[in-house]
This record gives structure tokens, sequence and C-alpha cells, in this order.
């Protein structure tokens, strides 16, 4: 134990943790298992399910268990694992929910961007031309230059649209729940 220069709490640190005097440490622990040498949880506590019955992933010799000791002990696993599995979706949702969140916010940026850049080439380009024809004509250029660029972009877009299939496998499959939920008559 030591106590080190920059150490403002007054208590003495073990491995880089602070270890209050006449409380057990780290090293009175089983490494990975969360547990004191006695194999006991934390806390001294029979676990989850009542008395005697071990905490899930704990595991007593089966040769001694009742059936339904073994299914209770079965069950508990499965929940546990089922628990697990729950919070690791929802921590993977929140990863890629944040990830997309912040990919989104930068791609409205970038089209923000680039419709600023759009506005001053077109203002750029009326100007030049209107050093030419007049500023009311060379608008009215620009103007016309960008109702055919829109129109182009409208009609390639219809078209891409009207060739989406949509969602017809999952059509299809819903089509026919109802018939797979009816009893057959034969």
């Amino acid at each position: 134990m030591s106590l080190g220069p920059d150490d403002r709490s007054g208590l003495p640190s073990v491995g880089g943790a602070h270890v209050r005097p006449g409380t057990p440490d780290d090293r009175d622990r089983t490494p990975g298992t969360g547990t004191s040498g006695t194999g006991t949880p934390p806390g001294g506590g029979a676990g989850i399910g009542g008395q005697g019955a071990p905490a899930a992933g704990h595991h007593r010799d089966p040769e001694g268990l009742s059936l339904g000791e073994l299914f209770a002990e079965v069950s508990r696993d499965l929940t546990a694992l089922l628990r697990q599995e729950v919070d690791l979706a929802k921590a993977e949702a929140m990863t890629s929910a944040k990830r997309a969140a912040r990919g989104s916010g930068m791609l409205g940026g970038a089209a923000y961007a680039g419709g600023m850049t759009l506005l001053f080439l077109s203002i750029a380009l009326w100007w030049a031309i209107g050093n030419a024809t007049g500023y009311g004509w060379s608008a009215l250029i620009v103007a016309v230059l960008w109702v055919i660029v829109s129109a182009i972009l409208a009609v390639v877009g219809r078209g891409e649209l009207r060739r989406t299939p949509g969602m017809s496998e999952t059509a299809d499959s819903l089509k026919k729940v109802p018939s797979a939920l009816s009893p057959n008559k034969g």
C-alpha cells in the first residue's frame, strides 16, 4: 500500500484502487468471479432464488438435485442469458443510433453547405452574365438554367421511384400468415 503525492483522499491505495482500513482489498478476491475466496457472492447471500439456491452461473452438483431444482436452475440460467442478450441489444442499438444521428447531422451540414455553394455560384453567374446583357436578363437566364436542372432531376427521380419494387416478399409472407394460423380442414 502506498500513499501517492497526488492522493487527496487520505486513503491508502492498492493497485490504484483506494482501500479503507479494515476492509478486504482485491487480493482477498478470486479473480474474475466477484466473490471472496470462500466462493460466496459479495454480501454472503444465497443468491437469486431464495435460500440455498445458487445464483445464475454458479452450479451445484446435479447428482443431488431433484428434477424441480434442475428445472429451476435452468430457468434461472435462461433468464439471466435473456437479460444479458437484451442488455447487449440495447447497448448496440444505442451505439448505432448515436452513430447514425452523428452521420445524419454531418450529411445535413454538407447539404446546407452545398446549397450555399450553389447559391453563391448562381449569384456569381448572374453577375458575370449581367456585365454583358444587363442584370435583369442575366437573372432570368440563371433562373431558366435552374428550372432545366430541376426538371431533369424530377424526371430521373420519378423514374427511379416507379422502378422501386416495394416490399413484395414481405407482402407475400404476410398474406400466408392467416392460413398458417387457421387449423387445417381436411
